[in-house]
C-alpha cells in the first residue's frame, strides 16, 4: 500500500449523464491485475439529480417537474438515496482490494476510502467525525430515507452533529468503485422541492461548507482534497487524463444509457 501511484483526473463540471458515464467507463476499463487506482475530481454545469441502483426514479421524484424545469435525472451505480448536484465537489475513487489494507471487510475499507474527507475537512477547521463515532441524536443509523443527506450511515461524516454531503460504494469481484460529494453552499432545499415526499427537520440535520464559514475557490479545495488522499493512502498522485478506450466507453454508455429516459425511469438500456 504505502508509496503505491494513483491517476488523478480532473474533469470539471460536466452535466450529469456525462458524469455517470465516466464513473462507470473507469470502473468498466479498469483492470484489477494491470491498472492504476484512480482518484477523479468534477462537478456538475447544469446541476442535476441522482437517485441510488435500488431506488424507482418514478416513486421519489416528481419527474414531469425535473422535465419542465429542464433537471436532468441520472440513475447511478451506487446505492443510496437522491441528490441534487449543484456547488459541490463531488469524487470518484476506482481500485482492487489489494488496494486496500489486508483483509478489509466492505464497513472497514468504506472507513479507509473516506479517511481522507476527515483529514480535508479537520484541515479547514472543521470538526468532522464518523456518525458512529458520535453520540445518537435525532436520527437512527441505518434508516432508509428517499433522500441521501436525511439518512445516516456509520461512516457518514458529521460536522457539529449535521451531516456533510454523501458516499456510496459499490463493490464487484475484483473492483471497488466509490464516490461521494463535497457541498459547496446549501443546495438541498431545491432538491427537496423535486422529491415526491418531504423529510422532516432536514434544515436542521444538514452542513455545507459556506454555512461552516469556508469560502475557499473550488481549485484551491481540489488540491486540498487531492492532498488530504494522498496522505490518507500514503501514495503519490499523478495527474492524468482518460485514455481513449475510456472515453470511447464512456461516450457509448452516455448514448446507450445515462441520456435515455428509459434507462433513469425504468433501468433499461436503449
Amino acid at each position: 500500500m504505502p508509496g503505491r501511484t494513483w491517476r488523478l483526473i480532473d474533469t470539471g463540471p460536466l452535466d450529469g449523464a456525462s458524469n455517470m458515464a465516466i464513473d462507470e467507463a473507469l470502473l468498466d476499463s479498469f483492470d484489477p491485475e494491470r491498472s492504476t487506482p484512480v482518484l477523479r475530481l468534477y462537478g456538475w454545469n447544469p446541476p442535476a439529480l441522482s437517485f441510488g441502483r435500488f431506488q424507482d426514479g418514478g416513486k421519489v421524484l416528481d419527474l414531469e417537474r425535473c422535465r419542465a424545469d429542464n433537471v436532468t435525472v441520472v440513475q447511478r451505480i451506487t446505492g443510496g438515496g437522491v441528490i441534487y448536484h449543484a456547488d459541490e465537489l463531488t469524487y470518484s475513487i476506482v481500485c482492487a482490494p489489494q488496494h486496500l489494507p489486508r483483509e478489509t471487510t466492505v464497513k472497514e475499507s468504506f472507513r479507509f476510502l473516506t479517511a481522507f474527507l476527515l483529514t480535508f475537512y479537520r484541515e479547514l477547521g472543521l470538526p468532522a467525525a464518523y456518525a458512529v463515532d458520535v453520540p445518537v441524536g435525532m436520527a437512527r443509523l441505518g434508516e432508509r430515507t428517499p433522500l441521501c443527506f436525511a439518512g445516516r450511515e456509520s461512516y457518514d461524516i458529521l460536522i457539529d452533529g449535521r451531516k456533510i454531503g454523501g458516499n456510496a460504494q459499490r463493490r464487484l469481484r475484483k473492483a471497488v468503485f466509490q464516490h461521494g460529494s463535497i457541498p459547496l453552499m446549501d443546495r438541498v432545499a431545491i432538491g427537496i422541492g423535486f422529491l415526491r415526499g418531504r423529510p422532516s427537520s432536514l434544515d436542521l440535520s444538514v452542513a455545507d461548507l459556506a454555512m461552516l464559514g469556508v469560502s475557499i475557490p473550488v481549485e484551491v479545495l481540489k488540491n486540498r482534497l487531492a492532498a488530504a488522499f494522498a496522505g490518507a493512502i500514503g501514495g503519490t498522485l499523478v495527474p492524468s487524463e482518460m485514455t481513449a478506450a475510456e472515453r470511447e466507453r464512456a461516450a457509448c454508455l452516455i448514448s446507450g444509457k445515462y441520456a435515455s429516459y428509459n434507462w433513469n425511469r425504468n433501468g433499461v438500456e436503449a
